[in-house]
């Protein structure tokens, strides 16, 4: 029987580790606020005192934090994770992060014979309640078979990219592309008023035609600006297409379109 490990029980993480639960697999929880953990009270989950308390318990251990800083520290920090993991051990990183933090948490890992898969994912906390997160993969193939069964306890689809880091490096590919989407749907809606269309009918037509996406009717539903989508997940925008921005120039990658627009995005938001 495999023993999973979940830290980060926020919107999205909350659900993904009551669906592994949910399932059978045996589950062990930690939490800095205990109110966290309140609603698992009715669930076969356990709890653990520590950080290096899950990572004794568990065979695998999810990580679904907030940012880089937050995986190192729950992972390598003086009694994190790591410290109490067996040999054989899996890290999962869940977090959207630099690939180069998963690199570094590997290198660390490998020490004391654990690997890490990095496995970041989307859909938000109704998706990870139905069991539809998009979760993409990096890592090696013995340690993602392992994983497998608990991905698709909250993903379809899951998706095995490559090595470690390419699940990170499509999530911000993901990202980067849906932030200038996100421009090119407010202008698009702005420039039909301009001529005379109502912003709302033009919407209506659009997500039913072939120029349809996400963020225009993420933008449409917010009545054709930016400003709500701003407040509520600029700063995870503003985060995302830096890191690919940097990895891109680092490697010398091109890109013609979709940075720029990327950052035009954020201008609009007010947040460059």
């Amino acid at each position: 029987m495999t023993t999973v490990g979940f830290i980060g029980l926020g919107s999205q993480g909350g659900p993904m580790a009551r669906r592994i639960a949910d399932a059978g697999i045996d589950t062990v929880l930690w939490a800095r606020r205990p109110e966290t953990l309140e609603p698992f009270a009715d669930s076969s989950a356990k709890t653990a005192q520590s950080p290096a308390g899950l990572g004794a318990a568990s065979d695998i251990v999810c990580l679904c934090v907030v940012g880089d800083d937050d995986v190192l520290s729950v992972a390598t920090g003086p009694g994190g994770v790591l410290s109490g993991m067996r040999k054989g051990g899996i890290i999962v990183v869940h977090s959207t992060v630099h690939p180069d933090t998963c690199v570094k948490l590997a290198a660390e890992a490998a020490e004391r014979g654990v690997s890490v898969v990095d496995a970041p994912v989307s859909g938000g906390g109704r998706a990870a309640e139905a069991g539809t997160l998009l979760v993409m993969v990096g890592g090696d193939d013995e340690p993602v078979a392992t994983c497998l069964p608990v991905f698709h306890t909250y993903g379809d689809p899951v998706v095995h990219l490559g090595p470690l880091g390419s699940g990170q490096v499509t999530k911000l590919l993901n990202n980067v592309l849906f932030t200038a989407n996100l421009a090119t749907a407010a202008d698009t809606l702005g420039l039909g008023k301009s001529l005379g269309v109502d912003a709302t009918r033009l919407a209506e037509v659009i997500t039913h035609g072939t120029a349809n996406s996400f963020a225009l009717e993420r933008v449409a539903s917010a009545g054709g600006t930016l400003d709500r989508i701003a407040g509520h997940a600029g700063n995870v925008l503003l985060k995302d297409v830096s890191l690919i921005d940097g990895i891109a120039a680092e490697s010398g990658a091109p890109s013609e379109v979709v940075l720029s627009t990327a950052r035009t995005t954020l201008r609009m938001m007010g947040l460059q």
